[in-house]
């Protein structure tokens, strides 16, 4: 769950013409079905990321019918309308997609021994499902996540709901940042003493792949900005200066009364669906930047083109709920985890990359990587049963803790007032002692890990077991 300001808390895409596609037009898209499955090949490519520079050796996904941007497509399907797609290897190492925050048939989810084998140079791997629950989604590996994601394998996943507003104008954006030297090329991806702390920075700021770009959008409409934060490390606060704004939903999944912007804090692997009302003049513009640490830095900013629609905020209702069943709090049964640091087990070498160290645990036990014979789960659930995972993090760091295959309701926190929001990922403060219900709805091994990839890959990282 992303973080709200206090303030903020108290407080359809069939209109997409010229707007809705976003920066890059309609090279970015990629509509599929079972019926017409894609192929996504995952290849190596050149791409100007920080403005100045062709940086070499970026790792990204690309279409049969490739166009000229290599930034990975942004996938659009429909909720309840099943998917399909190829993935074809043509990198010199294996990888695989996770579908992130999708609940889907764990066959499908993309972990290397878990849940699949790897898909080596050369090879190829069909995945299909349906998705159950329209929103904000991405992919990307589960296979040397901090080398192939930090280069840029992460792609935005769309599933459209036919019964959402309509609105003005629509805008995907892809917010991650780039370890890149002043010559424009990849540096070392990780520093070990960042590693054991919040994570290494990258040194370029972006989104969609380009530094701070502009987004036009009509005058005056109401722009439905779709956000994911799909950066190995950043925790981002984000504000919008020049207009104002109403959040529609959190990690895919819609909230049951649109909340006024202030200020929101969200982590890697998180989402955000925005809807702003564009300022009534031609050529004005308004901003999105990111205030954390201190200095503020813009990624990116809207300009109103046209007469203004003369739209208004308060025309915003909240988005058809997904599907949801509400966790039986009463009976559940608890789980404890434990956020902690660790100098224990050094991590093991994979095909799947190894940091070479062991920094973090869940439940004092840190992950070995990706091996034939994983560590046994954290718990074994019994499907349909309830339950709530008591989080806690003695730690001085955040962790955005990511469950795969399945939704959680956030219930109650030491640390903050919270709602009852549904999500799969949880930004959880220092210190903080969080309990998240669920419903073991969805049968097979999933993983449950920081998203602050080198956390991830220094130990953070367990997984749970449904059947």
């Amino acid at each position: 769950m992303p973080a709200l300001s206090r303030r903020t808390f108290l407080t359809g895409s069939a209109a997409l013409g010229a707007y809705g596609l976003g920066l890059g037009g309609a090279s970015l898209y990629a509509t599929a079905s079972a019926a017409t499955p894609i192929t996504l090949e995952a290849k190596t490519a050149n791409a100007l990321l920080d403005g100045q520079h062709l940086t070499k050796g970026v790792m990204t996904y690309g279409l049969e019918s490739a166009s000229a941007d290599p930034m990975p497509p942004t996938l659009r399907v429909k909720r309840g309308e099943p998917f399909a797609a190829k993935l074809v290897n043509r990198l010199d190492e294996p990888t695989t997609i996770h579908w992130h925050g999708l609940r889907i048939d764990n066959r499908m989810d993309g972990v290397p021994f878990l849940t699949q084998p790897y898909v080596y140079t050369g090879d190829s791997f069909d995945y299909a499902f349906t998705p159950p629950d329209a929103g904000t989604y991405w992919y990307h590996p589960h296979c040397n996540t901090l080398t192939q994601m930090g280069r840029g394998m992460t792609g935005l996943f769309i599933v459209e709901n036919p019964d959402d507003p309509v609105f003005d104008a629509e805008i995907d954006i892809n917010l991650r940042d780039w370890r890149l030297g002043s010559d424009g090329q990849f540096i070392e991806q990780f520093k070990p003493r960042d590693a054991a702390k919040n994570g290494t920075f990258g040194t370029v700021r972006g989104a969609n792949w380009q530094v701070q770009p502009a987004f036009d959008a009509p005058a005056g409409g109401l722009v439905r900005v779709r956000l994911a934060a799909t950066d190995v490390t950043r925790i981002y606060i984000l504000k919008l200066d020049g207009a104002e704004a109403k959040i529609v939903a959190l990690d895919g999944q819609p909230l049951a009364a649109p909340l006024a912007l202030d200020q929101v804090t969200i982590g890697p692997g998180q989402r955000l669906d925005l809807v702003i009302r564009m300022p009534e003049s031609e050529d004005q513009t308004v901003s999105l930047s990111d205030i954390r640490p201190s200095t503020a830095k813009v990624v990116a900013t809207f300009r109103a083109t046209g007469a203004s629609l003369k739209r208004d905020l308060g025309e915003v209702r909240p988005l058809p709920a997904n599907p949801w069943m509400p966790p039986d709090l009463k009976n559940a049964e608890t789980i404890p985890l434990i956020l902690s640091a660790t100098a224990e087990n050094a991590a093991k070498e994979s095909f799947c990359g190894s940091l070479g160290y062991s920094f973090w645990a869940i439940n004092k036990v840190p992950w070995p990587g990706d091996t034939s014979d994983p560590m046994a789960p954290l718990a074994e659930l019994k499907r349909g049963r309830s339950y709530i995972l008591n989080l806690e993090n003695p730690t001085p760091h955040l962790h955005p803790i990511h469950l795969h295959g399945m939704n959680f309701q956030v219930i109650a926190s030491n640390a903050r007032a919270v709602a009852p929001l549904i999500s799969d990922t949880y930004l959880v403060l220092p210190d903080e002692k969080v309990q998240l219900a669920l419903v073991a709805d969805n049968p097979g091994d999933w993983v449950l890990h920081c998203h602050i990839i080198e956390h991830q890959k220094t130990g953070m990282t367990s997984y749970i077991r449904v059947t």
